[in-house]
């Protein structure tokens, strides 16, 4: 038995899922990605002297404005009301890995805010290192974990 996709309606129509009649489940998604950089754009980044200021601050704000954004972003999904996202940092010999983290109660999961909040923390480290380095490599952003909802519990291999 294949799974249906449940964005396309039976006349092959994108469409938005019906969540109405879910139960409000306690959900959290963990996402990731990773920026490669020089030694100097790194360095100035850890040293809080890059060109454009506290680049790891910036990231953290524009990433949570993110996750509240990623209805208005991606088409389908629905707009939810996040009740925490959260996104650490941890430097790298040779650049830094994001995690973004998004949790509500709610009858849908979060894994696109949480996949929305590491993506754009990622481009907000590359604009406000642009000048140290045009040569960064932005990569490997996916879902690292969820938790709720009818699939319970998933990790990432």
């Amino acid at each position: 038995m294949s799974k249906r996709l449940t964005h396309i309606d039976e006349a092959g129509e994108a469409r938005m899922v019906d969540v109405g009649a879910k139960p409000a489940t306690a959900r959290m998604a963990r996402a990731g990605g990773y920026i490669r950089m020089n030694a100097q754009a790194l360095a100035a980044i850890k040293a809080g002297n890059a060109p454009k200021g506290d680049v790891l601050g910036t990231a953290r704000i524009a990433a949570i404005m993110a996750a509240k954004k990623t209805g208005e972003l991606i088409p389908l999904c629905h707009p939810l009301a996040v009740d925490a996202v959260d996104v650490d940092f941890a430097y790298e010999s040779d650049g830094i890995r994001v995690t973004a983290t998004a949790s509500l109660t709610g009858k849908t999961g979060v894994e696109m805010e949480a996949m929305v909040a590491a993506s754009v923390a990622l481009l907000t480290i590359y604009d406000m290192a642009k000048a140290l380095d045009k040569g960064m490599a932005i990569g490997y952003v996916r879902l690292l974990e969820k938790t709720g909802g009818k699939s319970g519990h998933w990790v990432a291999d």
